[in-house]
């Protein structure tokens, strides 16, 4: 099964090569879409120079966040299943294929790599909470148990996710796509994997008001409860 692989880019200059190269390096059949929302530290350049057929980037002329990211690069998805990679090097593509493999076989349609479930270091204490929180919320709300609402390793049969009228510009895509997922019924398999955090220093962008934005959100949905 071919997975195409989203990857919303700002300001990774650093980092964007390797993640790339280390996702062609992985063990799949891969389609990887780069959406480089506004970068502004040499990002774009990087990009550049980096092509081939596996790999399409398409540019935000100013930055909107995560998940309008992941919006713009849904219509140029193809394969049959799709995941969310960031591009600062905290998670691990060489594990995505142990994610893919309960689609491929037909076991689940959602997949989520829980980083509670598996190994952690280098996650800063309130970052911690926060997540150990909303995974609790998120299991409150929904009347299903996860133990990681945050967790950036999101893995959807296409068509599943391509159901899904999502609103979301930054972060609350983690809470959207989970709280539309869990209305539709649809179990939500947690696998365990590796996670290396990284500091604000080392470029960490989201902050406790994405966290506050997160709740709302998972609340709004169980509220309102769109189709």
């Amino acid at each position: 099964m071919k997975l195409a692989v989203i990857v919303p880019v700002f300001n990774e200059a650093l980092t964007v090569h390797e993640v790339v190269e280390r996702l062609r390096a992985a063990p799949f059949d891969k389609e990887i879409i780069i959406v480089d929302d506004g970068s502004t530290d040499g990002t774009s350049e990087v990009l550049k120079k980096m092509g081939g057929p596996d790999l399409k980037v398409i540019r935000h002329e100013r930055n909107q966040g995560k998940g309008a990211a992941i919006r713009t690069a849904l219509p140029h998805v193809t394969a049959e299943a799709v995941v969310i990679q960031d591009a600062d090097l905290e998670y691990l593509p060489e594990e995505l294929p142990v994610l893919l493999k309960p689609v491929e076989e037909g076991k689940a349609e959602v997949v989520y790599g829980s980083r509670f479930l598996g190994s952690i270091d280098g996650m800063r204490l309130a970052n911690y909470l926060a997540n150990k929180m909303l995974a609790w919320a998120a299991t409150l709300l929904y009347g299903a148990r996860i133990t990681d609402e945050a967790t950036c390793y999101k893995l959807f049969k296409t068509a599943v996710m391509r159901s899904m009228p999502l609103q979301c510009l930054r972060y609350e895509f983690c809470p959207e796509v989970t709280a539309r997922t869990l209305l539709k019924k649809i179990h939500i398999l947690e696998l365990p994997i590796t996670y290396h955090g990284r500091s604000v220093l080392e470029g960490k962008k989201i902050s406790m008001r994405d966290a506050f934005a997160a709740f709302g959100t998972l609340l709004k949905y169980r509220m309102a409860r769109p189709e």
